[in-house]
């Protein structure tokens, strides 16, 4: 079942992502972006760390990190695909 741990990384970048796109929606600047992203991931690593044994980090500094990289990475993506139709 250790595959359910990086399920849980994979739907970090999930929640990131969708958190940007609602930025996008808002009035907030979209330069904020990649910022909330990476909180947003921070935060859910945690949560991730305390509510999932299979949960790839074991400490809350690493499970932090592990959520931030999650998180900006929802970011790099939506900026790849955006590079890739031009």
């Amino acid at each position: 079942m250790e595959y359910m741990g990086m399920a849980g990384v994979a739907s970090i970048s999930i929640i990131a992502w969708l958190m940007g796109e609602a930025v996008k929606l808002s009035p907030l600047d979209n330069k904020w972006i990649p910022l909330l992203c990476g909180i947003t991931g921070g935060v859910l690593g945690v949560l991730g760390m305390k509510l999932m044994p299979e949960f790839p980090a074991a400490d809350l500094m690493s499970a932090a990190a592990v959520g931030i990289v999650s998180g900006l990475a929802a970011t790099g993506a939506d900026q790849l695909g955006k590079q890739l139709e031009k």
